[in-house]
């Protein structure tokens, strides 16, 4: 029985190894490859975390799971539940990004510091409940102008999935989602205005027809009509998700699903982030 002798060269063997490494960086998707390219960018997060044990879980969940996500894909998480902050440019100014998790600023310094940082070119990122109001003119900038929505109308119920419709597959945001996609379990918002009318706004994605009924209580779900999920304002560089509610036991408050179960709203989420914090994006979807 010959030996194979390790001083002999084996082209073939070399070739191959070539082939599969050249391949593999082939298949490495376009958005991951510009979040790989991307000038690393700071992110603050702020967050109440003291009502609702569903909104409370999805603090809890992101201030994990960003972190990880940022030390993979080039960015830092700060998180905090200081909102004074947003009164001191000094203090925004080391961030590219802001996160509002589940509130938005109350106190009128806080709101013209955000307002300040966001005319002055800052990125912002908004889950969920951070646009519910019922008094949209206590701070009409943000509600009206800013997000669009305007008041909170109605929501489904309990939590649940939703098929969601990719509407605009050229912002750097979604150029990897596909035409339809099934999020992760939320309660979802509708709102007083409707963002078709408003051309500032880029509706991204919106809830597909086939999603309906949304919602497992008759009383509390959606049946028809139009709901947008994501979308942004072309006068910002801004993202509002709707999505941010877990599926919640409220007898034991054990979370019983998380917001970061979708890959594919998650890749919204990386090149969301991307784009907000450096600018950089994929090349638009074919």
């Amino acid at each position: 029985m010959s030996k194979s002798n390790p001083g002999v060269r084996r082209p073939g063997l070399r070739l191959l190894v070539l082939l599969a490494v050249l391949f593999g960086l082939a298949t490495v998707p376009a958005s991951a490859q510009s979040r790989a390219d991307a000038t690393p960018f700071k992110v603050l997060a702020f967050y109440n975390g003291t009502y609702d044990a569903a909104h409370i879980a999805f603090v809890h969940e992101a201030n994990e799971w960003f972190p990880q996500a940022g030390a993979e894909h080039g960015f830092t998480y700060t998180a905090t539940n200081n909102w004074d902050l947003l009164a001191d440019s000094s203090a925004l100014a080391p961030y590219q990004v802001v996160l509002f998790l589940d509130d938005a600023p109350h106190t009128q310094a806080e709101q013209s510091g955000f307002e300040t940082y966001m005319r002055d070119g800052g990125a912002w990122l908004g889950f969920h409940v951070s646009a519910f109001t019922t008094e949209d003119q206590s701070w009409p900038w943000y509600y009206d102008q800013f997000l669009g929505s305007g008041d909170f109308v109605s929501n489904t119920w309990g939590p649940t999935t939703a098929t969601l419709r990719t509407e605009d597959r050229d912002h750097p945001a979604t150029t990897e989602l596909p035409a339809t996609f099934t999020s992760s379990v939320s309660e979802w918002y509708s709102w007083s205005n409707d963002l078709r009318d408003n051309p500032d706004i880029d509706i991204l994605a919106s809830v597909d027809p086939v999603s309906f009924p949304l919602g497992t209580d008759p009383n509390q779900s959606w049946y028809d009509g139009y709901y947008p999920i994501l979308w942004t304002n072309t006068e910002y560089r801004m993202l509002y998700a709707n999505f941010g509610h877990d599926a919640m036991d409220y007898d034991t408050n054990t979370p019983l699903s998380s917001t970061f179960d979708s890959e594919t709203q998650n890749t919204f989420l990386l090149d969301g982030l991307t784009w907000l914090g450096t600018g950089a994006g994929a090349a638009p979807a074919a």
